[in-house]
């Protein structure tokens, strides 16, 4: 009788060879992206490209991914006591996310480009959030935060000789300690509370002055404050001059700990590797940002740089999704061919790359517009006008494309993409929380209405904007010709509507300017013209699939 381990050893139980099931991704580039090149280029950083490719190669390392999964994996967990009883209230991280971080930091993706005077800087960074969010995207909030930091400190210049070299510094230190000893630092923000969500206004938390200038004391509680392990925090609070905006360390200068007592830590959807939390403030020592009762004037600066994030982080997941999805079906066959070869496959895969390069060159273009504008190289205004609409714009349309644009990537790999394995699960988890943070999409919807209200020169500035294309794709123009009878005559229940309609023609005229005819055709015959369904892979039948498909996923990946 033939032994069990002989009919096993002799194959005849074999039944776990591995067939059709592609390779690993990494190692892999997270640059290779020709639309982000052009981009980066276009609103001078060219000088950093050199840069960008090697942080490409990092983000797709199989170290990088590692640590990616294993943060998210090992979540942080809340210490609020020591073993001795005393107050301690601190978030325990694994080691992946330091890493993370670490490399985060060195790469100027937090707070340098403010220190940095080169033409181009703030587009560089942007550039780099697009490529090392490959790796993980949870960690780009507090380096968010602290990059949205330091212009609003720059409010109260005597707090930003102090604190504002260090968090323009390229070096990680996640040690609580006094600030003004540490080699860098990490802001974090705390507006919210339980009771108004994105209505500020309606803040409940007091500050009180003390004898000294400048000086209050916070009692309140707010409800979504994320990254608490951060150095210093922003913060509103209800002074007797009304709301107004203020900088809490979490240690103060003689090495007491500030009183920041950590509630609880917010149970997510996605977004698991950063910790979210409730603090309480209870005698909590904070110095004031700007004069009191302008504290939404103050932090705004705060909102539309950690905007300009969201649309980044939006298309960075729509980039890294569509890198998956692209690997797999370039490896994996299905009745008889291999799936990049199946027509309707080619189809998803071109609709989603036409997403992935309008979000991209948006997202750049937006950067490049506030590149210009803090540093003052905006001479009439127009660029600050812009970044102040387009942002809007961008948070709104971008943010709302990334839940269905990730859940089409997922569905390219089928019941593997649905299996945690794959990273797609965290990738879709992630995707809506961007059109949340700061400001949901009615939010930013009104806000798009409110600056066409009350800041001149928006509307101009983005008609001018999508006047640079006009005549070169009559779709295009007649998309214009519809925005502006829609402006005219539209209302507060249709702003979404109408922004939508504006997100689309800024796309639109930025691919048609830059983008090549197989992008720019394809995207205003779909977006613009009304030659498409409601569902990605509907993309008409003159579109040049190829074309598309060669851009976005070059090499053997785009072979038909």
């Amino acid at each position: 009788m033939v032994s069990i381990l002989a009919q096993e050893q002799s194959g005849q139980y074999a039944t776990h060879d591995v067939t059709n099931q592609p390779p690993p991704l990494a190692p892999y580039d997270a640059s290779e992206d020709t639309a982000l090149f052009e981009g980066l280029r276009r609103e001078g950083a060219g000088w950093a490209e050199e840069g960008i490719r090697r942080l490409g190669l990092r983000a797709g390392s199989v170290e990088a991914q590692e640590w990616g999964d294993l943060a998210n994996r090992h979540e942080p967990e809340l210490r609020t006591h020591d073993r001795y009883g005393h107050r301690v209230d601190e978030v325990e991280f694994h080691p992946s996310w330091h890493h993370l971080m670490r490399v985060a930091v060195a790469e100027g993706l937090a707070g340098a480009p403010w220190a940095d005077e080169r033409p181009g800087a703030h587009v560089a960074r942007t550039a780099g959030g697009l490529v090392w969010g490959h790796a993980e995207a949870g960690h780009g909030c507090p380096t968010s935060m602290t990059y949205a930091a330091v212009p609003v400190l720059r409010r109260q210049p005597e707090l930003a000789k102090v604190y504002e070299p260090l968090l323009t510094s390229r070096e990680y230190d996640p040690e609580l300690r006094v600030p003004t000893e540490k080699r860098g630092l990490l802001a974090g923000m705390g507006m919210t509370e339980k009771q108004g969500g994105s209505d500020v206004r309606t803040n409940t938390t007091m500050a009180t002055p003390t004898a000294e200038p400048g000086v209050y004391t916070l009692r309140g509680h707010k409800w979504f404050t994320s990254a608490p392990m951060c150095d210093v925090f922003l913060v509103l609070a209800q002074a007797p001059g009304g709301l107004s905006c203020f900088l809490v360390p979490r240690v103060l200068p003689d090495g007491s700990r500030n009183t920041f007592r950590i509630q609880r830590l917010k149970d997510k959807l996605g977004n698991r590797s950063n910790a979210s939390s409730e603090p309480e403030f209870d005698g909590t020592v904070a110095w004031l940002v700007g004069p009191e009762g302008r504290g939404v004037k103050t932090i705004i600066e705060m909102v539309n740089c950690t905007r300009l994030d969201c649309v980044m982080s939006s298309a960075t997941l729509m980039r890294k999704t569509l890198v998956e999805a692209g690997h797999h079906v370039r490896h994996r066959s299905a009745f008889g061919a291999r799936l990049i070869d199946q027509p309707l496959m080619r189809n998803v895969l071109a609709d989603l790359a036409l997403e992935s390069e309008a979000a991209t060159t948006l997202t750049l273009r937006l950067a490049g517009a506030a590149d210009r504008a803090v540093r003052g190289a905006d001479a009439d205004g127009t660029e600050t006008a812009f970044r102040r609409i387009a942002t809007a714009v961008g948070k709104y349309w971008v943010t709302k494309r990334g839940p269905a644009f990730t859940a089409e990537a997922l569905e390219c790999l089928g019941g593997n993409g649905y299996v945690e394995e794959s990273g797609m699960p965290r990738h879709y988890r992630e995707a809506p929380l961007l059109s949340i943070w700061e400001g949901s999409g009615n939010v930013n919807a009104l806000d798009v209405l409110r600056a066409l209200s009350r800041e001149p020169g928006t509307a101009e500035a983005l008609f001018a904007e999508l006047a640079l294309a006009q005549g070169a794709d009559a779709r295009l123009d007649t998309a214009v010709t519809r925005l502006k009878g829609l402006l005219a005559t539209g209302s507060e229940a249709g702003a979404r509507r109408l922004v939508e309609l504006m997100a689309l023609t800024l796309q639109g005229s930025l691919l048609v300017r830059h983008a090549p005819a197989a992008i720019a055709d394809a995207f205003c015959a779909s977006r613009l013209s009304g030659d498409w369904g409601h569902a990605f892979g509907t993309l008409p039948d003159a579109a040049d699939l190829d074309g598309i498909l060669g851009r976005a996923l070059p090499g053997a990946m785009a072979a038909h």
